[in-house]
């Protein structure tokens, strides 16, 4: 799991923060249920080595809240969102 770096809409590519390594590119056409990305949003991929690099194939969207959170009114049982009526928002524009 990595965060958009950068996005080039009108280019269709953008690539993803690595550490200290090279940033990784991923191609519109390599994500999986989203037409873009934005900057700041995690997402889950597979990278692979290319020509020109690292390239991420199956990019797709980290949901939100990954963890066990108290106080969220299911007993602390994970990210149980059955009482919960607000949309869930993936960080993406459409």
């Amino acid at each position: 799991m990595t965060v958009v770096k950068k996005w080039f809409r009108d280019k269709e590519y953008g690539f993803l923060e690595n550490g200290d390594g090279p940033d990784i590119m991923v191609r519109k056409a390599d994500l999986l249920n989203c037409q873009f990305l934005k900057v700041g949003v995690q997402v889950e991929f597979e990278c692979h080595p290319s020509k020109t690099g690292l390239t991420a194939k199956k990019v797709k969207l980290k949901k939100a809240g990954g963890g066990k959170q108290g106080g969220n009114g299911n007993n602390g049982h994970g990210n149980d969102n059955r009482g919960n009526k607000q949309p869930f928002r993936f960080g993406v524009m459409q």
